[in-house]
């Protein structure tokens, strides 16, 4: 044997081995499951930000509300409120939200700015539409939402962990302060 076959070898172990150890370090989460079906009518009208994970675009934010309404055309509108403390003053931007075809609305695309859209999906919504957890498959945006400024403390608290067990580090969730007037 060549020493030149030995280091082929080598190589081919060294790459096998390395290949086994990723795939159990890695840890992966399944796909990420939307609700069956959003009626789209009851989901429209004004949300609070209960808690979320933090965004650039949310930085020093609090007051944060999304605001949906039909267009008339094939999206709805989307006005997404907040109040930048070091600004003194509330500010919103305007956006717009198109279904992902066979998603029964559960999956959303949101565009703020031309031609970025990004994936909003539901991910948990009660029955009477009072509450809701929207997130990206990708699991690096979470918002959880309801239709008053306050959340029952042992809901948030379920709903939290029905999070987490979808794979979301909960650990990076913070509070939205809804206590502007």
């Amino acid at each position: 044997m060549h020493r030149g076959d030995k280091k082929s070898t080598f190589m081919k172990k060294y790459i096998l081995i390395i290949g086994i150890m990723s795939l159990f370090s890695c840890k992966t989460n399944p796909p990420l499951q939307t609700v069956a079906n959003v009626d789209l009518n009851k989901y429209l009208g004004k949300w609070y930000e209960i808690a979320a994970f933090p965004q650039y675009f949310e930085r020093g934010c609090s007051c944060v509300t999304a605001e949906y309404s039909l267009s008339g055309k094939k999206y709805i509108n989307v006005l997404n409120s907040a109040f930048k403390a070091e600004e003194n003053k509330f500010t919103s931007a305007k956006g717009k939200a198109f279904v992902e075809e066979g998603s029964n609305n559960s999956k959303l695309k949101v565009q703020f700015f031309w031609p970025f859209k990004g994936k909003y999906w539901i991910i948990e919504l009660a029955p009477d539409y009072s509450y809701a957890v929207v997130g990206h498959p990708n699991r690096k945006y979470l918002w959880i939402l309801s239709r008053t400024k306050e959340m029952n403390a042992e809901l948030y608290q379920k709903i939290i962990t029905r999070t987490q067990e979808k794979g979301f580090d909960i650990t990076k969730l913070k509070k939205t302060d809804q206590s502007c007037k």
